[in-house]
């Protein structure tokens, strides 16, 4: 027998389906919802709403953006790319104000335990940017573990015969961490510490 309403039980488990969020905290999200007005409820449910409804891939670099084009791709040196593994990886990668390109979002690495290859993510549309935009650049921020270095070093072999300098984030990053985790000073001298693959 559960211990709340259905309501109540049904949306603490969408809270609980969230990364992170325990029993105790989903409990005490549901109750920050019960408690306050309804006004706020309608509000937060509206956002969770227009962020399905309006939010989609940018059609050049894969970031999320609300607009066909994210605003980095608009405003900045499309000449040098900055490969990530996922979208959130460029939020960490932007705590470092000094990088002034783009971004390229993989969707993951190689990883044949997950019977993922390179047709399984994003190299193609990297390629066809780099042709495209004359890249002088491609700076790989993959993750520091296993995957991330083989899947730096496949496109990198990709790349050198474009004539394109290809470099890695220096080692500030541990190996076997996530960038989505490094603080910014880290991620800045990582950036600063390049070098070419």
């Amino acid at each position: 027998m559960s211990e709340f309403d259905e309501p109540i039980e049904r949306l603490i488990e969408y809270f609980r389906a969230l990364p992170g969020v325990g029993k105790k905290t989903a409990q005490r999200y549901a109750f920050y919802i019960i408690e306050n007005n309804k006004d706020k409820a309608e509000n937060f449910a509206k956002a969770i709403l227009e962020v399905k409804e309006k939010v989609k891939l940018c059609k050049e670099c894969g970031n999320y953006s609300s607009s066909e084009v994210c605003p980095i791709c608009q405003r900045r040196n499309n000449k040098l790319i900055c490969v990530v593994q996922e979208p959130k990886d460029i939020i960490s990668m932007e705590k470092v104000k000094t990088f002034d390109g783009v971004y390229h979002v993989l969707f993951g690495t190689i990883n044949p335990l997950e019977n993922k290859g390179p047709n399984d993510i994003k190299i193609k549309e990297l390629l066809a940017r780099v042709n495209k935009n004359g890249v002088k650049e491609v700076i790989m921020a993959t993750n520091p573990n296993v995957e991330g270095e083989a899947t730096a070093m496949y496109i990198a072999r990709l790349l050198k015969p474009l004539g394109v300098k290809v470099t890695r984030l220096a080692q500030g990053i541990s190996m076997g961490s996530d960038i989505e985790f490094a603080d910014e000073v880290t991620l800045e001298k990582a950036l600063e510490q390049r070098q070419e693959i």
